[in-house]
C-alpha cells in the first residue's frame, strides 16, 4: 500500500502547487528577480508531513527537485544568469539545507 500513498502524496502536491504556477505573469521590459522565499520547501514539508521513513525522503527530494526546475525556469523567463541565477535558484526554492527525516 505503500505506493497508493505515494501517489496520492504527489497529487496533492500538484493540486497545491498548480493554483500557485497558474497565475504567474509575462515577465516586462524591466525583469524583477523578487521570488518567494521558501514557499516551496514549504510546501514540500507539509506535502510530505503524513509520510515516514524512505518515503518520506523520496517525495522529498522529489517534491525538492520539481521545486528547483520551476525557479529554474522562472529565472530563464527572468533573464537571470551566471551567479545571480545560482542566488536566486536557491532564494526561491528556499534553501539547499537537509531535508528533515
Amino acid at each position: 500500500m505503500k505506493l497508493p500513498s505515494a501517489a496520492i502524496a504527489a497529487s496533492l502536491v500538484c493540486l497545491i502547487v498548480a493554483p500557485v504556477f497558474a497565475q504567474t505573469t509575462t515577465p516586462s521590459a524591466a525583469p524583477t528577480t523578487v521570488p518567494v522565499p521558501a514557499a516551496k520547501r514549504v510546501t514540500c514539508l507539509a506535502s510530505t508531513q503524513n509520510l515516514k521513513g524512505q518515503d518520506k525522503r523520496d517525495q522529498m527530494q522529489l517534491c525538492m527537485a520539481q521545486a528547483r526546475v520551476d525557479c529554474l525556469k522562472q529565472a530563464i523567463d527572468q533573464k537571470v544568469v551566471g551567479e545571480p541565477r545560482k542566488s536566486f535558484i536557491k532564494t526561491c526554492v528556499g534553501g539547499d539545507g537537509p531535508e528533515p527525516q
